[in-house]
C-alpha cells in the first residue's frame, strides 16, 4: 500500500505565496507521474499541474504563477504557488501513479492524498 501525505496549505492574502508538499511512502518501486489537483466548493476536481521524469504540465489558469517540482530520492512532489488569487481557493489533492510489487508482479496504480485546504483572501 502507498500513502500520500500533503502539507503546506493554509490561509494567505491575495498576491501571496504558498508551497505545498506531498510525500509518498510505502512499497514503491518507482513513481511515474506526480501531480496536484484542486476542487473548489461546487466545482469538479481539476488538474493544476503534473510532472513526469521529463516534463511538466500546467493548467492554463495557473501558468506563470505555479511551479511543480519533485525530489525522486524523497518520493516528494512540491507545488510552489505565487501571486495567489481568491479563485485559487480550493482543497488541493496530491496524486501519484505508482508502481508497486505484489507477489513478484508489478502493478501501476493511482493514489490520492487526503487533501489540504488553500484559502486566498481578497
Amino acid at each position: 500500500q502507498v500513502q500520500l501525505v500533503e502539507s503546506g496549505g493554509g490561509l494567505v492574502q491575495a498576491g501571496g505565496s504558498l508551497r505545498l508538499s506531498c510525500a509518498a511512502s510505502g512499497s514503491i518501486v518507482t513513481i511515474n507521474t506526480m501531480g496536484w489537483y484542486r476542487q473548489a466548493p461546487g466545482k469538479q476536481r481539476e488538474l493544476v499541474a503534473a510532472i513526469t521524469s521529463g516534463s511538466t504540465h500546467y493548467a492554463d489558469s495557473v501558468k506563470g504563477r505555479v511551479t511543480i517540482s519533485r525530489d525522486n530520492a524523497k518520493n516528494t512532489v512540491y507545488l510552489q504557488m505565487n501571486s495567489l488569487k481568491p479563485e485559487d481557493t480550493a482543497v488541493y489533492y496530491c496524486n501519484a501513479v505508482v508502481v508497486t510489487p505484489s507477489r513478484g508482479i508489478l502493478y501501476e496504480s493511482r493514489y490520492w492524498g487526503q487533501g489540504t485546504q488553500v484559502t486566498v483572501s481578497s
